[in-house]
């Protein structure tokens, strides 16, 4: 395998992580609160990051690679920190989404920093899919924004 390719790869492998952290993530969230509309937001992130995790495996795979199955220590320390802060506060709306909000700002920061700095070692196919992760991530962190407005 070429350096390239191997590159490649390692940047493609990062989202996969970012977006387990998102799922595991969200999947801790929706056990988290009692509320029927948070459970099915958080469903509905969850399935986002399973979405574009498997777009992700799939180039992976394609390219020879191995896709990531872990998480990284940073989201092994949000989730835990949400279910800390879960159970102090009483399973709060507004704590949960604050956290969630924290979470989808390091995914956003990741996908940010890869079409940044790392797109150079992506093709154009895979710089769009990039981008449209991008996309549904950051109206999924729209969609938490407008939900803490609303408690405001």
């Amino acid at each position: 395998m070429d350096k390239q390719t191997e590159q490649c790869i390692k940047v493609l492998n990062d989202l996969v992580v970012i977006n387990n952290d998102r799922i595991e993530g969200y999947e801790t969230a929706g056990k988290n609160t009692n509320e029927a509309e948070l459970r099915t937001m958080f469903t509905k992130f969850a399935k986002t990051s399973h979405n574009c995790h498997q777009d992700l495996v799939i180039e992976i795979t394609k390219l020879g690679g191995k896709p990531e199955e872990g998480t990284k220590i940073s989201g092994k320390f949000f989730r835990a920190w949400m279910d800390v802060k879960s159970a102090l506060t009483g399973k709060d709306r507004e704590a949960i989404l604050n956290s969630c909000e924290q979470g989808e700002e390091k995914a956003i920061e990741t996908y940010k920093d890869t079409l940044s700095k790392e797109s150079k070692h992506l093709s154009l196919d895979q710089q769009r899919m990039v981008q449209k992760h991008f996309g549904l991530i950051k109206a999924d962190q729209s969609e938490i924004r407008l939900m803490q407005k609303a408690l405001a």
